[in-house]
Parts: structure tokens; C-alpha cells; sequence
């Protein structure tokens, strides 16, 4: 018995993590190192900002919080506050892709790493599902403002119990078809395509932002907390999918001129970046306007609501090219994560070697970007995603409580490995990561946690039927 629970919690040293680079590297099988801290920053603002600053603040206030909306982005602002630190502490430590499927690897075992790997594939892959629907729904919305309206049955996934799938989502598919041949093509493609993507959506928030702050009411806030308290630790449950994102930044590490700095500064910036950003909407909306008018049934997103309601109805199309850009560029930084984890995990021998395989054209994991281009584009373009969002949320929570307990034992273990980054307040900011991140996936209904725990249980059939025997830990 002692000998199975050893097997299960080996884990792999930093040496051998970095001595496993170097072999790559010295194979040719190494990924190319042309990102800089400023493409870091880009592609954490580019995940950041989207379906939240668009759309959740308005139904947040509007069902939950009210006003108080600004409490609950400053609570979920601080989990992922105190979490960024602690992933910049390992990224400075690990420069490699697997973001917190290493880092777990790297602290408390085998088995806790394949759990992570197996969440975060879940999480990528329900969260650019989910953000390739909503994408869809606002391409759709801008093609009807030129007049095209297109047919029923390939315009949104839809499926009878008793027929099967009558419908499909065709716009999503076709972006996400899109996007994995560009991520194909190598990173420097992708950084390219996403800054510019994010100058556009910073552009149309920074016009919002300029307007509405000349027709703020303070009879708006009034009264500020109309849900109570419990109001806003449920909106900051709720917004908390704003911040999802800043994570996905340190799977590019691999990529990075200099991982050490880079991402430490890409993710602790983008996260300042677009937390202020943020708080400054969620002041506006709620100030311009009633909380009580911003969600429930009306045209188009709370921004288009809000400047509708001010007298500017005619950048409304812009606010829709926003939305669309900042879906975009999500969904970009979602589907390189999820390729990058993968083909991590191939590399450790926990899944299929095929994976972890390089395109010696563009030194991009091809099969890796093309399977999980696929899973996705299947199920955003074929299957209705609603209540599915949530389980996104709640596997990023779990994947911040294991990286929050990571450092706290890394520290424990190997208190003199050196650090490009430590991570400040230790060990108050890591304990203060986990414990909220708890606190918020308690927030989650009940359903969400069985799907979750299901999807766990299903991981761990795969890691005792595959992975256990075929890890390349396991046979060395």
C-alpha cells in the first residue's frame, strides 16, 4: 500500500524539469522562444477582457448585486490577486508550458498533477465552447445590421430528444476553424493577431468609459447594496468568470525570450490592467443608469443599454465590433492554452506521444492544436452551452487552490531553489488564493459540482486504465 501512495505522489524535481528542456531543446523538439513580456501583457488583457466587461456586469448588477457590483469585482479581483502572485512565483521558477499541471507536477505529485491537467482540459475547452457561442451571437447581430440574416438551421446549435440535432451553430464553427489554422502557424502569428484585437476592444472601452462618466447619477446608487451582503459574495461568484484568463498566460512561458520576467510581469500587469478597467465600467453602468434596467430582457448588451440610454444609440455598432474583437482574441488565448497543456502531458507520457508532436514547418504541437480545434468546434457549433459555463469557473477555482498549495509546499521542500519572483506576504497571500478560491467555488449551485466531480471521476478511470503505466516518470 505504501508503495502504491509512493508511486502516485512521485514528482518530478525542478532539476529534471529543466534537464528535460534541454533535451528537447537539443532534440529540436523544443518550442520556439520569440514572446516578450509586452505579447505576455497582450495576451493576458486579450483573455481577460471579453464576455465580462461586456456582459456579465450588467447581469450581475441587475440579479444579484446591484450597484455593490464594484464590491464584488473588488472581492473576485483580490482571489485572483492573491493567485497571480503565486503563479508568478512558479512561472519564474518553471519556464515551461504546463502552467499549474507543472507546477503540481513539480510539488505535490503525479497523481494531483494528471487531476489538474485533466480540469484544466475541461475548463479550456467548456470556456471557448461557451465564449464561440456568445461570439457567434454577436456576429450574427452584426451581419443583421448589414441585412444578411442567416437560415435557421445554421445559425444556432440545437438538438430534439426525439430527431437528434437540428440545428447548428455554423458561425461558431467557422471561427474556431479559423483561429486553430492561425495558431497553426506559429506563435508569433498569434501574438500579432491578438494585439491587434485588444487595441480594438481597449479602444471601444476607453470611449465607453470617456462618455459615460459625464452622465453619471448618484441617484443611482441608491441604494447601493439592495441585495444585502450575500449579494455580492454571489456576484463576485458570478464575476469572477470575468477574470478567468490571466491563468492561460503562463502556458506560454515555453515560448518566452526571457520566462523568468516575462511572465510574472505579463501576468501580475494584465491582471492591474484590467481590473481598474473593470471597476471603472462597473462605476459607469451602474451610475449612468438604474441596476434594475441593465439585465432582463432588452437590446443587445448593457453597454449598447447604457449608451442608448444617454443619448449615443449610434456607437452602438461599435460597441458590437468591440464585443466581437474581445470574444476573438478570448478565444484565441483559450485554444493556445488548451493546446499547450496537452501537449505538456504527451510529453510526460500521461496521454498519446502524438500530441506532443511538432510541426517542423512552424515548430507549433500541430495534432495537439488540431484535436482540441475540433472537440471544440463540435461542441460550440452542435451542442446548446448554458448552464456549462459554470464548470469553467469552478475548474479554474480548483486549478488556483492546487497551484496557492503548491507554493506553500515548494517553499516547504526546496526553500533555497532560486526564484526569478517570490511571491509577496508569504504565506499569507497564498493561503488568503486558496481559501477564497474555496470560498467562490462555493458559490456554485449544486449541479455544477456534480458535473464537476464526475468529470473528475471519469479522469481518473483515464489515469489508472493509460497514464499511470505509460508516465515517463513512472518508467524511469
Amino acid at each position: 500500500m505504501e508503495k502504491i501512495f509512493a508511486n502516485l505522489l512521485r514528482r518530478k524535481t525542478l532539476e529534471s524539469i529543466k534537464a528535460q528542456g534541454d533535451i528537447e531543446n537539443a532534440e529540436g523538439h523544443r518550442l520556439n522562444r520569440v514572446l516578450t513580456s509586452r505579447d505576455i501583457l497582450s495576451a493576458g488583457v486579450a483573455a481577460i477582457i471579453g464576455t465580462g466587461i461586456f456582459v456579465l456586469i450588467g447581469a450581475a448588477a441587475h440579479a444579484n448585486a446591484g450597484p455593490g457590483i464594484i464590491i464584488s469585482f473588488v472581492l473576485a479581483s483580490l482571489a485572483c490577486g492573491f493567485v497571480s502572485f503565486a503563479y508568478a512565483e512558479f512561472a519564474s521558477m518553471i519556464p515551461v508550458a504546463g502552467s499549474a499541471y507543472t507546477y503540481a507536477y513539480a510539488t505535490l505529485g503525479e497523481i494531483f498533477a494528471w487531476i489538474i491537467g485533466w480540469d484544466l482540459l475541461l475548463e479550456y475547452a467548456v470556456g471557448a465552447s461557451t465564449v464561440a457561442s456568445g461570439w457567434s451571437d454577436y456576429f450574427q447581430s452584426l451581419l443583421r445590421g448589414f441585412g444578411v440574416n442567416l437560415p435557421h438551421w445554421m445559425s444556432i446549435a440545437s438538438v430534439n430528444s426525439i430527431n437528434g440535432i437540428t440545428s447548428i451553430n455554423l458561425p461558431a464553427i467557422l471561427i474556431i476553424v479559423f483561429l486553430t489554422y492561425w495558431l497553426i502557424k506559429g506563435v508569433k502569428h498569434t501574438a500579432r493577431m491578438t494585439s491587434i484585437f485588444v487595441v480594438v476592444k481597449l479602444a471601444i472601452v476607453a470611449f465607453f468609459i470617456a462618455v459615460g462618466s459625464f452622465h453619471i447619477d448618484p441617484a443611482n446608487y441608491t441604494p447601493f447594496l439592495p441585495f444585502g451582503w450575500s449579494g455580492v459574495l454571489t456576484g463576485a461568484g458570478v464575476v469572477f468568470f470575468a477574470f478567468i484568463g490571466f491563468d492561460a498566460v503562463t502556458t506560454m512561458a515555453e515560448e518566452c525570450k526571457d520566462p523568468q520576467k516575462d511572465v510574472p510581469k505579463g501576468v501580475i500587469g494584465s491582471l492591474v490592467v484590467c481590473t481598474i478597467l473593470y471597476l471603472l465600467v462597473a462605476a459607469i453602468m451602474t451610475g449612468a443608469m438604474s441596476y434594475t434596467a441593465l439585465g432582463g430582457e432588452g437590446e443587445g448588451a448593457p453597454m449598447v443599454k447604457v449608451l442608448n440610454h444617454i443619448g449615443y444609440a449610434w456607437a452602438s455598432p461599435l460597441i458590437s465590433v468591440g464585443i466581437v474583437a474581445g470574444l476573438t482574441s478570448v478565444l484565441i488565448v483559450t485554444l493556445f492554452a488548451q493546446s499547450r497543456i496537452i501537449m505538456r502531458m504527451s510529453k510526460d507520457g500521461l496521454v498519446t506521444p502524438i500530441f506532443s508532436t511538432l510541426s517542423q514547418k512552424f515548430q507549433t504541437p500541430t495534432w495537439s492544436i488540431v484535436v482540441c480545434g475540433i472537440f471544440v468546434a463540435v461542441t460550440a457549433g452542435l451542442l446548446p452551452i448554458d448552464e456549462l459555463s459554470q464548470l469553467t469557473s469552478i475548474g479554474t477555482l480548483f486549478a488556483f487552490i492546487i497551484v496557492c498549495v503548491g507554493v506553500i509546499v515548494l517553499r516547504h521542500k526546496e526553500p533555497d531553489q532560486h526564484r526569478g519572483f517570490r511571491c509577496p506576504g508569504y504565506p499569507f497571500v497564498p493561503v488568503m488564493g486558496a481559501l477564497m478560491s474555496f470560498m467562490l467555488m462555493c458559490t456554485m449551485p449544486s449541479t455544477t459540482w456534480i458535473r464537476f466531480i464526475g468529470w473528475m471521476l471519469l479522469g481518473l478511470i483515464v489515469y489508472f486504465g493509460y497514464s499511470k503505466s505509460h508516465s515517463r516518470l513512472g518508467r524511469s
